[in-house]
């Protein structure tokens, strides 16, 4: 069975992002990236799942989510 997607909410040039990116990648985790700069819509949502932060990178993976464990980036 495949894993399902995890959802990367990112921000373009966030070395933590990047960081994140390329941990799913190495751990062959399919991802959507979701950059909040390009896609401002997506902020609503973003800051439910935050509880208000505007910090980058949060993934989504089914019911856990993490918030910027390595350090993250305002947006």
């Amino acid at each position: 069975m495949t894993p399902p997607t995890v959802l990367l909410y990112m921000r373009a040039g966030c070395r933590f992002c990047a960081a994140k990116r390329a941990e799913l990648e190495q751990n062959g985790r399919p991802f959507r990236e979701i950059d909040v700069s390009a896609t401002p819509e997506a902020i609503p949502e973003l800051l439910k799942l935050t509880r208000g932060r505007r910090i980058v990178p949060v993934t989504v993976d089914g019911s856990r989510i993490e918030i910027a464990t390595a350090g993250g980036t305002a947006f």
